[in-house]
This record gives structure tokens, C-alpha cells and sequence, in this order.
């Protein structure tokens, strides 16, 4: 009967444990997912904005002014803008999570204009 009360509660320890693993775990995987969809908004804005820049560099209009108010209406900030002819290279940068630490912000580039 002592062999019994020796072990008495052990397992409530290891739900403890575990559950505490299991937590921790979604945690990790909460900011991953949360890192993976700040940076598909990012590159979509700088996609967005890349098109908006050619599309306004084809009409003779400010491509660096169209692309930054599109990546504005994207909630991305523009951080560089480059024109050579009617193609418009961008750059932008868009907030990442700031879950368990993390205060990375998250950055895409895109290119847009007619074929060579």
C-alpha cells in the first residue's frame, strides 16, 4: 500500500507538463502563421503598387505617386520607388506580429512594367 501513495498524483504532473508543451507549441505556431500572412499581405502590396506605378507610367503620370498611394490604401509603407522608363521597381514593408517578442517588420519588392 505505500507503493500507491508514492505515486499518488503523478499524473496529475504530467497533464501539467503536457499541457503546458501543447500551449507553448501553439504559441510558436500562432506567430509563424501570423509572420506567413504579414508577409503575403506585404508582397501583395508591393504587387499592387509595382502595377499601379507601370499602369501610371504608361499614361505619362508620376509612377512613384501612383504606387505609393496604392500601397497606402494596402496598409503597407512604400520605402523605395525606382523608375527607368515606363518600368517601376518598389520596395515595401508591412508590420509584422507583435507576438512573443517579435518586432520584425516584414518586406517584399516587385517589379511591373511592358516586356522588353
Amino acid at each position: 500500500m505505500s507503493r500507491r501513495r508514492d505515486q499518488r498524483g503523478s499524473a496529475t504532473v504530467l497533464v501539467i507538463a503536457m499541457a503546458g508543451v501543447l500551449l507553448l507549441v501553439g504559441a510558436a505556431l500562432g506567430v509563424v502563421s501570423a509572420m506567413v500572412i504579414a508577409h503575403r499581405a506585404a508582397q501583395s502590396g508591393a504587387d499592387l503598387a509595382a502595377l499601379a506605378g507601370a499602369a501610371a507610367g504608361t499614361q505619362g503620370l508620376d509612377g512613384c505617386g501612383a504606387a505609393a498611394a496604392v500601397a497606402t490604401a494596402n496598409h503597407v509603407r512604400l520605402t523605395d520607388c525606382h523608375t527607368d522608363g515606363r518600368v517601376v521597381d518598389v520596395s515595401v514593408s508591412a508590420t509584422g506580429p507583435r507576438w512573443l517578442g517579435q518586432i520584425a517588420d516584414l518586406s517584399a519588392r516587385s517589379r511591373a512594367g511592358p516586356a522588353p
